[in-house]
């Protein structure tokens, strides 16, 4: 009998719920908007997060904590100083990669590489700016280059500087109007006005955040030093056969590389920049958590004006219902029942919010990660998490006008008018 009588209740409280959002539905739209706001940034921001996540450790895991590099400078600079003072520094060298080669003992692979970009050819088409790099030919197994077709350069053809050249996807789509991967095999295409014949086709990498990983031209090392100038500095790539020996190569590298530049104890620069993969998801990392910090701002924002606009829209309920309360109250409703019934009808609001925030959370989600290219992960948590937040909401901003709706003196309030 009690049950029935608390689940007669609850009935009624969200069915009185229900039809004051449909009595006035401009208020209702203001009362759920702060609601939906808040959900929706945390359930977007949660679900892209996790999509970024998965894409950048898919992106690093092929090389995981076994591959590092040695440069003249680091790939990330943060001041104007720090860029003239790397400058200053000495060109890494082929020489520099042989000595490594030579006498690091935890060294199992070298690579070299040298980056640049150019205008790409064939015949009346072009394309602008397309990343062209120079790689020795260890670099394929380094970074784990995958052939779709044909074949990358021998050794002899990348010691003798052949023209020759491995190409992104991209360049098929933009240079040879998208013509099958095997009929391009043997093609003639031009970087910067020098000719290159194409020997195979990388397997396509696809997108990160929005920007294709298939647009460039890989070229043997001796014949990109030949293009990008033989006095430019290089980086080398350095890996070890188990994630045990990284720390300890990249020592062994340091000492070989701070003695080649004459460095002595104490000697707080390097001449050198020795980076791995860990450098950058520790950027990625500190960028994701400023954008959490940043959208959990906004989301507390808004779930807060949200909560206010429940407690006085509750509030200007308990007004117009003070006849009713009174009738209950006589008829032999409880202070508790009438602190309840409000309750209820105020989580009731903030819950239906927080249903709608979650599914346009979702949607929104999905729309950004099929824009940036990256996969859609939906963890059930985050939307238990958006209607949680939306039960505190609703507790929190109905407990005010359900103690007014409470205290009322039966008399008074069913003389009101």
């Amino acid at each position: 009998m009690f049950f029935a009588a608390k689940y007669l209740l609850f009935a009624e409280s969200f069915s009185q719920a229900l039809r004051s959002l449909r009595s006035n539905k401009l208020r209702t739209f203001l009362t759920l908007l702060g609601i939906i706001v808040g959900v929706t940034a945390v359930i977007a921001v949660m679900t892209i997060i996790n999509g970024l996540d998965q894409t950048v450790a898919s992106t690093f895991s092929a090389q995981g904590s076994t591959v590092f590099s040695v440069s003249k400078r680091p790939l990330v600079i943060t001041s104007r100083e720090d860029f003239i003072e790397f400058n200053k520094r000495k060109d890494v060298t082929k020489q520099d990669a042989e000595a490594i080669e030579r006498l690091c003992r935890l060294c199992w692979r070298i690579g070299t590489a040298v980056n640049g970009g150019g205008l790409i050819k064939y015949r009346e088409n072009r394309s602008e700016n397309v990343p062209v790099r120079g790689l020795s030919l260890s670099m394929f197994e380094i970074e784990n280059i995958a052939l779709q077709t044909g074949r990358a350069w021998t050794k002899e053809e990348g010691e003798a500087g052949k023209n020759v050249a491995v190409i992104g996807v991209d360049i098929i789509e933009n240079l040879f109007d998208s013509r099958a991967p095997e009929e391009v095999l043997g093609e003639e295409i031009r970087v910067d006005g020098i000719p290159y014949r194409v020997l195979g086709i990388a397997a396509p990498l696809g997108k990160v955040l929005g920007f294709s990983r298939d647009n460039f031209v890989y070229l043997p090392f001796d014949t990109g030093q030949r293009l990008f100038g033989a006095r430019d500095s290089i980086t080398i790539h350095i890996q070890v056969e188990n994630s045990d020996q990284f720390e300890n190569a990249k020592d062994e590298v340091r000492v070989i590389m701070r003695n080649r530049r004459g460095k002595k104890f104490g000697d707080k620069d390097d001449g050198f920049a020795v980076e791995s993969q860990d450098a950058f998801i520790g950027i990625y990392q500190n960028a994701t958590s400023g954008i959490y910090f940043a959208t959990f701002g906004v989301a507390v924002v808004s779930l807060v004006v949200g909560g206010i606009v429940v407690m006085n829209i509750m509030l200007v309920s308990v007004t117009e219902r003070t006849k009713e309360i009174g009738l209950r109250k006589a008829v032999g409703a409880r202070r508790s029942d009438i602190l309840q019934q409000f309750l209820i009808e105020s989580v009731t609001v903030t819950i239906i919010g927080g249903a709608i925030g979650v599914f346009t959370g979702y949607g929104l989600a999905f729309l950004l990660a099929t824009v940036m290219g990256f996969p859609l992960i939906i963890n059930p948590s985050s939307a238990v998490l958006g209607v949680v937040v939306s039960f505190v909401v609703g507790l929190i901003s109905g407990i005010y006008p359900a103690y007014n709706a409470a205290k009322l003196d039966p008399i008074e309030a069913m003389r009101n008018e």
